[in-house]
């Protein structure tokens, strides 16, 4: 036994010794894997002074930890799921079980811990290529004092735990980071349908939020699978009617070049794709580039002559506007020369 879940325990012999100090309510939540729980903490050092090292009540926000998404430091899940909602308890740890914590708090600090105006807690932050150990030497260490000198001589910590919320998996809309591929996968058609919901209702806006968020997962799951192999190509078949979708959102914002860039992506896997080919002609001609609007307006002529007409009519809008557009350059010349 590595902790014991009752009300306090004094055996010296576990790694973790608790101590309620506040009672929580209602029965012990079941802390399945998946679930998601908020509180605060305070960590401790044992010395004579009791002197604190971090507080998450003076952070930007409380603390979110799911359970089975393997934690860094493993003592806080075996801690609190000890706890009932409510519940604020100690939890004196021995030194097995905290030598990650400067690791641990210096992750927090950087992304919680409010920052004073001009003043960027990641300053010191190493090059992502380096391993952690080579990283902290080229930094000189963790960047805070009192976790260097916890990652050179690990310490029994203590840490106040306040239990705020549990919910279950089922009970929550989980982020992206926090799925498994099967879970990502089977989320994307949500995302698209959500998507296309608000575009029905003009918001724009909100649907290329919903569009990049599938996009974003089905990136995420292709980086797993070999290009041109069958799982990437299923992938790639549900990844273009999004990309055409969010050039459609972008081209309705007259947001031109992320238009450019998604139907280029389109043609790359789908040289005759035609709704690929008009939207980036018609976002070429907002973007002024003449020429390639019109190659695109061209060649989708050649692919469905049931646009003949109104890729003609375009061709002909843009012809008309590189006229004038020269006419008011010629006009400036002669002003600038005479």
């Amino acid at each position: 036994m590595v902790i014991n879940p009752e009300i306090s325990s004094t055996n010296p012999s576990l790694p973790i010794q608790k101590k309620v100090l506040h009672a929580g309510k209602g029965d012990l939540p079941n802390f399945k894997h998946g679930t998601k729980v908020n509180f605060h903490f305070v960590s401790k050092r044992l010395d004579t002074e009791r002197t604190v090292l971090d507080d998450s009540r003076k952070w930007s926000k409380p603390m979110e930890l799911i359970f089975g998404k393997k934690f860094k430091l493993e003592s806080w899940e075996m801690s609190i799921e000890t706890m009932r909602v409510g519940e604020v308890s100690s939890f004196t740890t021995k030194r097995c079980y905290t030598h990650s914590y400067p690791i641990v708090a210096k992750t927090l600090r950087e992304n919680f811990l409010p920052k004073p105006p001009g003043h960027d807690h990641k300053q010191h932050k190493a090059s992502s290529h380096m391993c952690g150990m080579m990283a902290m030497q080229a930094e000189g260490g963790l960047g805070y004092d009192d976790l260097n000198l916890l990652m050179k001589q690990p310490e029994d910590l203590e840490f106040i735990m306040e239990l705020l919320s549990v919910e279950q998996p089922e009970e929550y809309e989980k982020e992206s980071w926090q799925m498994d591929a099967d879970e990502k996968l089977d989320s994307v058609p949500q995302l698209k349908a959500d998507g296309n919901t608000l575009f029905g209702q003009k918001d724009y806006q909100g649907a290329s939020e919903k569009y990049k968020q599938a996009l974003g997962r089905l990136e995420q799951l292709m980086l797993r699978e070999k290009p041109g192999e069958a799982e990437w190509d299923e992938l790639l078949k549900l990844k273009i009617p999004l990309l055409l979708n969010l050039a459609q959102c972008r081209l309705s914002l007259s947001d031109f070049y992320p238009v450019i860039e998604h139907c280029t992506e389109v043609l790359e896997h789908q040289p005759a794709n035609v709704k690929a080919l008009y939207r980036r002609a018609r976002a070429h001609v907002g973007a002024w580039n003449p020429k390639e609007a019109k190659q695109d307006f061209e060649t989708v002529i050649e692919l469905d002559q049931s646009l003949d007409k109104a890729c003609r009519k375009e061709i002909l809008a843009v012809e008309v506007l590189e006229k004038e557009k020269d006419a008011e350059d010629k006009g400036k010349m002669n002003k600038l020369f005479n």
